[in-house]
């Protein structure tokens, strides 16, 4: 056989057998709530084509391919079994399989790795969601919603509360969410029910409330109760303010898209969701650039100590900014936004105490606002407990980005092309750069992208499931960074 035939023959093989997987994946989801994926890509509404490439990918993680016989064999035992609500990493289970040498069966091992979830076949009750607000985050949010909603349920987007902007606010409102110069074109389909004043969005109703004031609007009007209002205009920071939507029918919980004033939580996905109490019933989900770094200065503290350190943010310019040259209250930020650096302040780096405690009083922060609509990044000087080498700095962060508890928070790349539109769409809340990585004695500088938009939206939903008690159990389970 030649060359070509031989791979021909090979990719005609690896089609058939992913084309084997779409249905068992298919019935997975709908009939146990279960989405499956390859060390974190998932295997959601994907051709037979995203199957092998998502199986090549795993070079990165074993240094090898993953076999497509193995994980077909382990979806075969997996519809046979009571699963309850899981996202189920294939990739992971396959390598474990494998590496136990003559162990137990694959129906035994799986048992044991998914022992949380089988005989949990009852799916848990939606919690409804209000986005007020419908700017840059919020329309995020409400993409988001709606795929993970189609994906596992759980968290059910049940309205949008903004202020009226007259004719045509509804289609406006709707266009925004459809299309988006920065992240594309909404995945799926948008319509409109003109006369309830909702907008369609892949089968979810999303009900418009038009109102000036959280204090006036009766959610239980539109059947919605005990929700969890997501406040992403920042008009309010503080709890007496954001204490006006308690004020509101229907709303139990309120969690802020910006970082908290006062003793109100600020809360990072991942570092400190579990200091959320079932009393809380204001929270922050703090900053998209406290969001980006707190997870790598998490790791890097707990393993080198850190013993002071400076940030410096070079950020995307944002709606607060001026199109051109005009009045503004804040310094500098008058200036017109996409000519011009325009340095200012960030409080990111004083919030990172709040979620991290142990690094309060060591941290200093600039902000240098930069003509790109998306993707920023940090750059974190650290001072060190100890002395470093940059291959074992990089080599760290990349075992946690793949092998830990905290690889929905933490990528990290090494290439020497990358730029920021590459991260445009990452659900990462921030992505070391490895080849920028710089070391020496006790001196270490990292470099750390970040979508302030998309990545950050993700993180706020993780906190919304968790408040919401529908965060969907990851398995198999990953170890803590402490452990590597």
């Amino acid at each position: 056989m030649t060359l070509d035939a031989h791979n021909q023959s090979d990719w005609a093989e690896r089609l058939q057998l992913a084309q084997q997987m779409l249905p068992l994946i298919s019935k997975l989801h709908n009939e146990h709530n279960v989405v499956v994926s390859v060390y974190g890509r998932l295997l959601v509404n994907v051709t037979d084509i995203d199957i092998i490439k998502s199986h090549r990918y795993a070079r990165r993680i074993v240094d090898k391919e993953l076999s497509l016989n193995s994980t077909l064999e382990i979806l075969k035992e997996l519809v046979n079994l009571d699963l309850g609500t899981a996202s189920i990493d294939l990739g992971s289970l396959a390598t474990r399989f494998e590496n136990q040498g003559e162990g137990a069966s694959l129906r035994e091992f799986l048992e044991s790795e998914l022992t949380e979830v089988i005989g949990e076949s009852a799916k848990t009750e939606p919690r409804d969601v209000v986005l007020y607000g419908f700017g840059r985050i919020g329309r995020l949010l409400a993409r988001i919603l709606v795929s993970r909603e189609g994906t596992y349920g759980g968290a059910r987007l049940r309205a949008v509360v903004v202020r009226s902007k007259g004719k045509g606010d509804l289609e406006k409102r709707a266009s925004l969410l459809r299309r988006d110069s920065v992240h594309g074109a909404f995945d799926g389909t948008i319509s409109l029910d003109k006369e309830n004043n909702i907008i369609w969005a892949n089968g979810t109703a999303i009900q418009v409330i038009y109102a000036n004031d959280p204090a006036e609007i009766d959610y239980t009007d539109y059947g919605i109760n005990n929700a969890i209002v997501v406040d992403n205009t920042g008009v309010w920071r503080d709890r007496d303010g954001l204490s006006k939507h308690l004020e509101s029918k229907g709303v139990s919980k309120v969690l802020l898209t910006a970082p908290g004033k006062g003793d109100i939580k600020n809360i990072v996905y991942g570092i400190n969701h579990g200091d959320i109490d079932p009393s809380d019933n204001i929270l922050s989900a703090a900053s998209c650039t406290t969001n980006g770094i707190t997870p790598v200065l998490k790791v890097i503290n707990d393993r080198y100590g850190v013993q002071h350190g400076h940030v410096e943010t070079v950020h995307s310019f944002t709606n607060d900014q001026n199109l051109i040259d005009n009045f503004h209250k804040g310094e500098r930020r008058g200036r017109a936004a996409g000519l011009n650096m325009v340095l200012t302040a960030t409080g990111a780096a004083s919030a990172v105490a709040k979620a991290l405690p142990e690094l309060k009083g060591k941290l200093t922060g600039n902000a240098i606002r930069v003509p790109t609509p998306d993707v920023s990044m940090a750059v974190l000087n650290l001072t060190l407990d100890k002395a470093v080498e940059v291959d074992e700095v990089n080599d760290f962060l990349r075992k946690v980005s793949l092998h830990t508890n905290l690889r929905q928070q933490i990528d990290f790349i090494k290439s020497p092309e990358v730029v920021s539109t590459d991260f445009v769409g990452t659900t990462h809340a921030g992505i070391v750069d490895g080849l920028a990585t710089i070391a020496t004695g006790n001196h270490l500088v990292l470099y750390v992208w970040y979508d302030n938009e998309f990545g950050y939206s993700n993180q706020v939903v993780r906190i919304v499931e968790e408040i919401a008690g529908v965060r969907p159990k990851v398995l198999p389970k990953r170890k803590d960074a402490s452990e590597l």
